[in-house]
């Protein structure tokens, strides 16, 4: 009598999307990232992929994996351009792979998990005030979700707060921390919403370094308060639908 053979289902592929840098310092850092949520994920296949400048592409990765389904989740921060663009190019260009693919929100707007990660990596001993420096837009809603995440950091830590870009409209890290110690802080510190090093965060902690900044943070990285978040975006999409069809 012949025994029946047992397939063992296939891991779904959960594939994190950076923006990219011609700094190689934040490809470290995904690729960082991607070990982190793999060693909490070991029932997921976790790659790490890159918009721009390093390699790998999205599409890449995606026509690698054996299947039957994958998860992007954009490592970004606002919903601006790479998120209202450039990931549903990736998901229309997917159509023509072998393998299901749906994306997840991007990381922001502030939540209880973000907030955690960005307070955790600024040293707080002493601090009066707090800036929190962003890479910056020219999309005004999403410019406001980094304002309304400086307000909310400054609720959770009870501190005087302010928010800066490193690029695009608004103020400057320099500024806004000149702008808290005009108002009567001595100990500014500059918590950081970047998930990578990189040009533009260096722009930040340069300028408010040369304003009085007394403590930067360094970006959110690993941090497992990004593990948990990545993790509560992709949860919700393996047990939709597609899950029994997977």
């Amino acid at each position: 009598m012949r025994s029946a053979r047992l397939t063992t289902p296939r891991r779904p592929a959960v594939v994190l999307v950076a923006h990219g840098s011609r700094d190689p310092r934040a490809a470290a850092s995904t690729s960082s990232l991607a070990r982190a949520v793999q060693r909490a994920r070991p029932d997921w296949t976790v790659r790490a992929s890159y918009l721009d400048h390093a390699g790998p592409r999205p599409l890449d990765v995606l026509a690698a994996l054996p299947g039957p389904r994958a998860v992007l989740v954009p490592l970004l921060l606002t919903a601006a351009y790479h998120g209202r663009v450039d990931l549903p190019a990736v998901i229309r260009e997917a159509a023509a792979l072998s393998i299901r693919v749906t994306a997840t929100d991007v990381l922001g707007p502030a939540s209880p998990l973000l907030l955690g990660a960005v307070s955790r990596r600024l040293p707080r001993t002493g601090l009066d005030a707090v800036v929190l420096a962003a890479a910056g837009t020219r999309n005004d809603a999403a410019r406001q979700t980094v304002a309304d995440a400086a307000v909310a950091l400054g609720e959770r830590l009870g501190l005087p707060s302010a928010v800066s870009y490193a690029s695009g409209p608004g103020p400057r890290a320099d500024e806004a921390v000149s702008g808290l110690r005009a108002a009567g802080a001595r100990r500014v510190g500059m918590a950081a919403y970047f998930l990578a090093p990189g040009l533009l965060y260096d722009a930040s902690v340069d300028a408010a370094r040369s304003a009085g900044a007394v403590a930067v943070a360094e970006p959110l990285g690993d941090a497992l308060e990004l593990v948990r978040l990545i993790g509560a975006r992709v949860d919700p999409i393996l047990a939709g639908p597609l899950a029994n069809a997977a």
